[in-house]
Parts: C-alpha cells; sequence; structure tokens
C-alpha cells in the first residue's frame, strides 16, 4: 500500500465514522423515566396463570409425595 492508497484510506475513514466522545453522557435525565416505570400498575396476570397454580395446587392436594419432587425442580 502506497502512500496515496494510504491517505485516501484515511480520509474515507474519517468521513464514515463520527468521532468517538471520551467523555458520553444521556441527552436527558434518565432517572425519571426509571422511576415512572418502577411505579406503574402492574397488569394481572393472564387467566391460564392461574389456571397453572390451581391444577399445581390440586395435584400437591392429591399427591402429597410429588411435593419434593415440585421444590426439587424450583
Amino acid at each position: 500500500m502506497n502512500v496515496e492508497e494510504h491517505d485516501r484510506l484515511k480520509k474515507l475513514l474519517h468521513t464514515a465514522l463520527p468521532p468517538v466522545d471520551l467523555n458520553p453522557e444521556p441527552a436527558r435525565d434518565l432517572w425519571p423515566a426509571v422511576l415512572k416505570r418502577l411505579n406503574a400498575k402492574q397488569p394481572m396476570p393472564p387467566w391460564y396463570d392461574w389456571a397453572l397454580l390451581a391444577g399445581l395446587v390440586g395435584m400437591l392436594a392429591l399427591f402429597p409425595s410429588a411435593i419434593p419432587v415440585i421444590l426439587y425442580y424450583l
């Protein structure tokens, strides 16, 4: 690679890649958005989650020997 090709490649790289800021900071404060998401009301779980929970409780009531197996997989 000769000097002319090197200079051309250097020039192309400088135009293609923006300069990197050494201390990048967000454009705005993100903490209020985090608090808003944390304080948002959580939606109710879908009906099938409740059905699965009821099935698990029913299975444990009918087959108490399955409790250690369930606890093992938790």
